[in-house]
C-alpha cells in the first residue's frame, strides 16, 4: 500500500480528509508529505508544516480529532524507538543539561512573550472558573495558588521556575510575602528583577538542585515538565529538604495519561529540549514516603482556552516583532500553540495542581477551588 493510501486510511478513522472543505481538513501542497509523516511521525508532521508542505484552517481542531480518533497509538516509527532508548540510557535532564531549555525556549525574546502573554507575563495555564479574560484567568490562578498554600504575611516562599516573576510579584504585593524565585533562563532573570524591583523578592539564575535553605512554602508552576523521570525522586527530596515541617508544597504541572520516559520528538527539537510530561503514577511513586498528598486538582481544559488566547495575541502582534523572526518561526510557533491546545481539548494532556505536606495537615487539608 502506498504512503498516501496509508495516511488516508488513518485519517478516515478521525474524520479528517485531504483537501476537504472543513476547518480541520488538511490541504496538501507537497505530495512528499505522506512518506515523510510515515517515516518520521510527529516530527515529520511538524517539520512539514514548518516547511509549508501542508496547511489547515484550524490545526487545534485537527489535532483534537486525530487524538480522539486514537491515531497516536496507531502510528509508530523508528525515531520514536530511538528516542525511548536514548531516554532510558541517558539522563537528559541532568544538571549539566538543565540550562538548555532556558537558552533555547525561554530566552527566545522577552518581546515575544510580552506581546503573547497576559499583563503579568504568566506562562502557565490560567484558571477560567469565573474569569472572562486572559488577565483575569491568570490573576485568579495566582490567587488560587496563594490560598491553597495558606500564604500569610511575612512568610518566605520558594518559587521553582519563577519565569518573569509573576507569582513572586503577586504574592509580595497582595500577601506581603517574601519570595525567592529561581529560573534557568538568563532573559527571565533580567526582566524578573526589573519587574520585582522594590519588593521583598530575590530572583536567581539557579538550578533547583542547588537550593539549600528552608522555606515556609514551596510552589512550582509549569517547571516540573523539564525535570525528567530520572530526577523526579531527587526533585521531591530537594523540596522536602527545603520545606519547613508545617509548610505546604504546591506542584502545578502538565501531565499525561500514561507513563513514558521521553517526550514528543518535535517538541524536543524545536520547543522544549529534553522535556517530558509526568504521569499520575510517576508523581505518586517519586513522592512516596517523602510527602503526604493532600489535594489533587485537575483542570486541563482551562489550558486549551489559555493557549488559544496566546495564539490570538501572538498573531495580533506579529507585525511588531516580525523583523526579529522569520516566517518559518511564525509557522513553528503557531503550530506549537495550536497542537498543544488540541491535545488538552482531546484530554490527552492534563493540567494538575497538587498540594503536598511533609507530615499531614492536622485535622485535614481543606480543598480550595
Amino acid at each position: 500500500m502506498s504512503s498516501k493510501k496509508n495516511i488516508l486510511k488513518l485519517l478516515a478513522l478521525a474524520d479528517v480528509k485531504i483537501n476537504g472543505s472543513r476547518p480541520w481538513d488538511i490541504r496538501v501542497h507537497n505530495p512528499k508529505l505522506y512518506s515523510r509523516v510515515l517515516s518520521k511521525g510527529n516530527l515529520g508532521l511538524g517539520e512539514s508544516y514548518m516547511d509549508g508542505w501542508w496547511d489547515c484552517e484550524d490545526i487545534s481542531e485537527l489535532i483534537y480529532k486525530l487524538l480522539r480518533g486514537g491515531l497516536r497509538d496507531k502510528v509508530r516509527n523508528i525515531n520514536m524507538v530511538i528516542s525511548w532508548l536514548i531516554a532510558s540510557i541517558l539522563n537528559l535532564q541532568n544538571k549539566s543539561k538543565a540550562f538548555e531549555v532556558g537558552e533555547k525556549h525561554y530566552d527566545a525574546g522577552n518581546d515575544l512573550y510580552k506581546l503573547m502573554l497576559d499583563k503579568r507575563m504568566v506562562y502557565t495555564c490560567g484558571y477560567w472558573k469565573t474569569a472572562k479574560t486572559l488577565d483575569k484567568s491568570q490573576e485568579d490562578k495566582l490567587d488560587l495558588v496563594c490560598k491553597k498554600i495558606g500564604l500569610k504575611k511575612g512568610q518566605k516562599v520558594l518559587d521553582i521556575g519563577c519565569g518573569w516573576g509573576s507569582f513572586a510579584k503577586f504574592a509580595a504585593q497582595k500577601y506581603k510575602a517574601k519570595v525567592v524565585g529561581i529560573t534557568i533562563s538568563k532573559e527571565q532573570v533580567k526582566l524578573a528583577k526589573k519587574n520585582c524591583k522594590g519588593l521583598d523578592i530575590e530572583i536567581r539564575l539557579q538550578d533547583y538542585r542547588s537550593v539549600k535553605e528552608k522555606f515556609d512554602h514551596i510552589i512550582s508552576l509549569g517547571m516540573f515538565e523539564h525535570v525528567g523521570v530520572k530526577n523526579y525522586r531527587n526533585y521531591f527530596k530537594m523540596a522536602k529538604r527545603c520545606l519547613k515541617d508545617n509548610g505546604l508544597f504546591l506542584l502545578h504541572t502538565i501531565g499525561r495519561n500514561s507513563s513514558v520516559k521521553s517526550g514528543d520528538l518535535w517538541y524536543h527539537k524545536y520547543i522544549f529540549p529534553n522535556s517530558m510530561l509526568p504521569s499520575v503514577k510517576q508523581i505518586a511513586t517519586a513522592s512516596e514516603k517523602l510527602f503526604v498528598l493532600e489535594d489533587w486538582h485537575s483542570f486541563g481544559p482551562d489550558y486549551d482556552k489559555t493557549l488559544m488566547e496566546w495564539h490570538k495575541n501572538f498573531n495580533k502582534n506579529w507585525d511588531k516583532i516580525k523583523d526579529k523572526y522569520d516566517e518559518r518561526f511564525k509557522r513553528m510557533w503557531n503550530y506549537y500553540l495550536l497542537i498543544s491546545a488540541g491535545s488538552f481539548r482531546a484530554r490527552q494532556t492534563q493540567l494538575w495542581q497538587i498540594v503536598f505536606s511533609k507530615n499531614g495537615v492536622e485535622g485535614g487539608y481543606k480543598s480550595i477551588r
